[in-house]
């Protein structure tokens, strides 16, 4: 079984350039009814001394990272809990660093690839060369407050697709870049991830949490929980996002059922009610869209000629916060 826990994977405290310490930044997460944080200072994992503490005494898991702070990009680093030096890679080396990531088990993502350069932010434009899209583990392409209508977030998400179009299998989220917690705040996007349902310890539910990216068991929303399943027509397995369809025929028919909950996690966003306007989409573009209720519901849609799709995905546009946006995507389901 499958278990959605509501995360924030981009985090930082005192120990870098945050205005929090980790106790704050973990009562804040349970605030706003958060499951899951990723503790990622920069350059830093000092704050992770109180981990087990913190985490025990406000119910939040803390999953190990760091954010890589260089002069050529941003990498985020989790399920890593021993110092990796960065400093000896180039912009030409970074697959260098992020051999040492998985090596420990770890998983390495860029962060915010668009966001504005030097010299506002130095750095914070991703200028690596990437070799090998392949050992990319995921992409930040939804970044800071009310993430979906800022045009960094917009050329983050279109490079991902773009990725997806040439048969990378590499997972999108989002990250607040949580530095300080503010009354006035911005709607912060949420990164859920779809963890394997068992008994055991907060530290095993963060391991699961690292696991869940690596396997591209994620949904990324402002508010509601979008999530789907594919079933082939005439065959009993039921796909989840992040899996792959194989051996699909042309004559082969694709039923997708897409899950709306707005529900969970209703008191920490508005939804005014409207008619929204659902997704189906793959690398041909929009497969189906459909208009539906600012309400939970179950949607099933029917693909045909699906041998060639490559992957498909759901996506929610409607109004969030007086503005006309993307509220909401979920990660692919592949067919190869």
């Amino acid at each position: 079984m499958v278990k959605w826990i509501s995360a924030e994977l981009h985090t930082h405290t005192l120990h870098s350039d945050g205005k929090q310490t980790l106790e704050e930044l973990a009562q804040s997460a349970a605030h706003l009814g958060l499951e899951c944080i990723a503790m990622t200072d920069h350059n830093t994992q000092s704050a992770l001394v109180d981990q087990e503490r913190v985490q025990q005494q406000y119910g939040v898991p803390i999953i190990p990272g760091m954010e890589w702070t260089t002069f050529y990009g941003h990498m985020l680093t989790l399920g890593v809990d021993r110092f990796i030096d960065w400093r000896v890679l180039g912009p030409d080396d970074i697959h260098e660093g992020i051999r040492r990531v998985h090596e420990q088990g770890g998983i390495a993502g860029i962060a915010h690839p668009f966001r504005i350069g030097s010299p506002i932010c130095t750095g914070c434009f991703w200028e690596y060369t990437i070799q090998d899209w392949h050992e990319i583990d995921y992409i930040e392409v939804w970044s800071t407050l009310m993430p979906s209508i800022k045009r960094d977030s917009q050329r983050a998400f279109a490079m991902w697709t773009d990725l997806l179009n040439q048969g990378y299998r590499i997972t999108a989220v989002s990250g607040r870049d949580w530095h300080v917690s503010k009354p006035d705040d911005a709607l912060p996007a949420v990164t859920y991830l779809g963890v394997q349902e068992e008994a055991g310890e907060l530290d095993t539910l963060a391991n699961r949490a690292v696991e869940a990216i690596r396997n591209g068991s994620v949904s990324v929303t402002l508010g509601p929980l979008l999530t789907m399943q594919a079933q082939v027509k005439g065959k009993d397995r039921r796909y989840k996002i992040g899996e792959a369809i194989e051996s699909m025929v042309e004559e082969d028919s694709l039923s997708v059922t897409i899950q709306l909950d707005v529900e969970t996690r209703a008191a920490y966003y508005r939804l005014e009610p409207q008619s929204l306007r659902l997704l189906l989409t793959s690398h041909q573009g929009t497969c189906s869209e459909i208009h539906i209720p600012a309400q939970s519901g179950e949607y099933t849609i029917t693909l045909q000629d699906l041998a060639e799709k490559g992957w498909i995905r759901a996506e929610l546009y409607g109004c969030m916060e007086y503005c006309v946006t993307m509220i909401a995507f979920t990660n692919p389901i592949y067919i190869v």
